[in-house]
């Protein structure tokens, strides 16, 4: 997960540089990267017909460690010079 967020991250240095210079917070940035991975979880093509606080937990706990390692990356990109990253592309 941290390396695909990482991936994701360095892909969108150059978007995420933009939307800085155009004075985006980091909780904009932070949820526009989250957003992909959180609902790549909610479209998980195999469901089971079987529903309790099991499913709900695990479910819950995906999200949470998805969120905690995404955000580590998203803040990261956030908080750096937009310069630096639109002088590279």
């Amino acid at each position: 997960m941290f390396g695909l967020a990482s991936y994701t991250v360095e892909q969108r240095t150059k978007d995420i540089g933009v939307r800085k210079v155009l004075d985006a917070g980091v909780f904009n940035i932070w949820r526009l990267l989250t957003k992909d991975f959180v609902t790549l979880l909610q479209n998980y093509p195999y469901h089971t017909p079987i529903t309790g606080w099991i499913f709900a937990t695990a479910g819950l706990g995906a999200i949470a460690l998805t969120l905690l390692t995404v955000s580590f990356q998203s803040i990261k990109a956030a908080l750096t010079n937009p310069i630096d990253s639109l002088r590279t592309e």
